[in-house]
């Protein structure tokens, strides 16, 4: 299992490859891969058929997996792209803190 410190909910910047450039919330993360998905990242088209009465059926687009290390936290406050550092809070609890301005991630 790999320690990421990307978690679902949390808005990325892609770093490289097509969509490079482009802002989304991670819906899902997956640790033993190492890879994330990102709403509206890495799309791929499937072609699907109605399995039920009300199922669209067709070419439907769908996010796929990246690779975590490809993209990069956003911080909500300053909202540039930053990594993750830890600190503490009066209460002695642990959290992410922005490297560039400090604020609670």
């Amino acid at each position: 299992m790999k320690i990421m410190d990307i978690r679902t909910n949390d808005t990325v910047v892609v770093l490289s490859g097509r969509d490079k450039g482009k802002e989304g919330k991670v819906i899902k993360v997956n640790p033993k891969e190492g890879k994330v998905i990102v709403e509206g990242v890495n799309m791929a088209k499937r072609h699907t058929k109605p399995r039920k009465q009300g199922d669209p059926g067709g070419i439907i687009k769908k996010e796929t997996p990246i690779y975590a290390c490809k993209v990069m936290r956003v911080c909500p406050k300053c909202h540039k792209p930053t990594r993750a550092a830890h600190g503490f809070t009066k209460d002695g609890e642990k959290v992410r803190v922005c490297k560039k301005c400090g604020a609670e991630i």
